[in-house]
């Protein structure tokens, strides 16, 4: 890619390693991989793993940056003087979220075309936390959104959305697996369109959708026994 970018990760976070491998596979390499370790990092880290129990690991931060010899940046907070002077130096002209921490208007204000995200749910209706898990549970459609960023949680400009088939053998954990894939490939197709010069953004209807927290424990059994059982509204096959 002719425009130099950068990528905000959490310390292997899965989610990130997907996005990463999905980018560099489409020939799209990052010129710095700002990585923040911190027990933000480590609580979101194990949260997604349990989401994704089972399913292929992609390969880590350290085995895709070194196979492309792309510069990382530790950093305890992404917010912080040390996440913004990674940024400053570089003075990337788009930054890419790759699962991270809320990012603040300060970082935002930074990258002249833009942060985009990969979001594993389909805006505006399911904004915030664990997307699958709701969207089961309220029995709506699953898929993945690629958007600016801007100081609201998932409400900026969409750019890329596409649902994800549902299949009949498929587990919570296989389709947020599928959902990281997916959302991966469409940040790749998102950078395409960047290099085109071809980027079109939609602004959200804020007033649709919620944004929800994690899913409780409870409503999150109920929404898998909803899949189990066959009674989710949104299979492929109908």
């Amino acid at each position: 890619m002719s425009h130099r970018f950068a990528i905000l990760v959490l310390q292997e976070h899965p989610y990130g390693r997907e996005m990463l491998h999905a980018m560099l596979a489409h020939g799209f390499r990052p010129s710095l991989i700002v990585e923040e370790s911190s027990p933000v990092a480590d609580e979101e880290r194990e949260k997604f793993l349990a989401r994704i129990a089972g399913q292929p690991a992609p390969p880590t931060l350290a085995e895709l940056a070194a196979s492309q010899n792309i510069p990382r940046q530790n950093v305890d907070n992404h917010n912080s003087p040390a996440g913004r002077e990674a940024l400053e130096a570089l003075k990337p002209e788009l930054v890419v979220l790759g699962g991270t921490r809320i990012i603040r208007p300060p970082l935002l204000a930074l990258p002249p075309r833009g942060t985009i995200n990969a979001h594993p749910g389909l805006l505006p209706h399911l904004r915030g936390s664990a997307s699958v898990g709701w969207a089961l549970y309220k029995d709506l459609p699953i898929g993945a959104t690629v958007h600016f960023v801007d100081p609201g949680i998932d409400t900026g400009s969409i750019i890329l959305q596409r649902v994800l088939p549902v299949r009949r053998s498929d587990t919570c954990e296989s389709i947020n697996g599928r959902v990281a894939k997916l959302a991966s490939e469409l940040m790749a197709e998102t950078l395409a369109l960047f290099e085109q010069g071809e980027v079109n953004a939609t602004p959200q209807d804020v007033t649709l959708g919620e944004t929800l927290r994690v899913i409780p424990p409870e409503l999150l059994e109920q929404a898998k026994t909803r899949l189990a059982q066959g009674r989710y509204s949104h299979f492929a096959d109908g």
